[in-house]
């Protein structure tokens, strides 16, 4: 229909964002502020703005400046955006404040939570692979507290009359018995310096964030957080378990070496998933899995290969904006992206 109306056919590209558009349809989520204005310089309509942020992740766009030259160079990409004349195209600097609106807004964790209530909930997912990645920040890590050292505790029994303060509980412990919101409240959000060792066994540094997904057997992303780079995965897992289960039903959580901790194997078979983990020696002999495991661990590379085309085709690999809320705008940008993709990938 839209290359019967404009003069001008639509490459491939542009039909893959009209698709992909139509089966996100952000602009449902973004409220409708310029009718309700009274005062002041009427906005922009916050719709076609939503819109060209999702081509500016399906084009792999670095900048939002390189987006507004797109716009302006091609009829077709301003139309599908909303924009029908090149005077219709707000400056750099409306862009900017429209993004930082729809990232207080988190316009992309409901868009991506409606994504997932339409597609993936009234099926029966059989693995939900769970891993992170490494996101590199523009902006200084944030220095951390010095640990204050613990007083070592005596050994042997108590005094009589003496008392002694029960043993603080871990992080894993407390999320036992918490919220998935309530844990992901405790977890830092903000840049710092993380190491994460890569595919080959090396440690590999880097200034920024750390993206945490669940994948299902397709490639579709369930369930999303970010935390500083810092952060351990294992301190995730638990959270991710609660809102996907919420979300949908599945039945193994597949997980590395680095998710290899009593309280997540807890978590797993209370919420009534078989966990498939692979052990972490930890410097000891360790007993390989078993055959049927083994085979099912193979699914991991869903998680892998989302992240790939994340960072490689959808805009993750480079992160131009600083601040927790405006780099998960932008990471969600490019996961809304992603399913709508993977969706029509598996449709045809």
């Amino acid at each position: 229909m839209l290359e019967e109306s404009w003069p001008a056919e639509l490459t491939e590209k542009e039909q893959q964002l009209v698709s992909i558009l139509e089966l996100v349809q952000v602009e449902r989520y973004v409220p409708r502020t310029a009718s309700k204005q009274w005062l002041g310089r009427k906005l922009c309509e916050r719709e076609s703005l939503a819109r060209s942020f999702v081509a500016k992740a399906v084009y792999g766009y670095p900048f939002t400046r390189s987006l507004i030259e797109a716009l302006k160079s091609s009829p077709n990409l301003r139309r599908i955006c909303g924009f029908e004349k090149v005077s219709d195209i707000p400056s750099e600097s409306t862009f900017s404040r429209a993004f930082g609106e729809f990232a207080e807004s988190c316009l992309g964790q409901r868009a991506h939570e409606a994504l997932v209530e339409g597609w993936l909930k009234p099926e029966l997912v059989g693995h939900i692979s769970r891993d992170s990645t490494a996101i590199e920040g523009r902006e200084k890590p944030v220095r951390k507290a010095p640990k204050q050292k613990a007083v070592p505790r005596k050994k042997g029994r108590p005094a009589k009359g003496e008392h002694r303060e029960p043993k603080e509980h871990t992080r894993l412990d407390r999320q036992l018995y918490q919220s998935a919101e309530e844990a992901l409240e405790d977890l830092p959000v903000l840049c710092d310096y993380g190491v994460k060792k890569n595919s080959k066994g090396f440690a590999e540094g880097w200034i920024g964030y750390k993206l945490h997904v669940d994948v299902n057997d397709c490639g579709l992303p369930v369930s999303v957080a970010m935390t500083s780079a810092s952060v351990h995965d294992s301190q995730v897992a638990i959270p991710l378990m609660k809102m996907s289960s919420a979300s949908l039903d599945y039945l193994y959580d597949v997980m590395d070496g680095a998710y290899d901790a009593r309280a997540i194997y807890t978590m797993s078979r209370s919420l009534g998933h078989v966990p498939i983990i692979d052990k972490n020696s930890r410097g000891k002999h360790i007993i390989p899995m078993a055959p049927h495991e083994a085979a099912r661990y193979k699914e991991r590379t869903a998680v892998e290969r989302f992240y790939s085309r994340l960072k490689e085709e959808f805009g993750a690999g480079n992160v131009m904006v600083r601040g927790s809320q405006k780099v998960m705008m932008h990471l969600m940008f490019g996961v809304v992206a992603v399913f709508a993709d993977q969706l029509l990938k598996l449709a045809t």
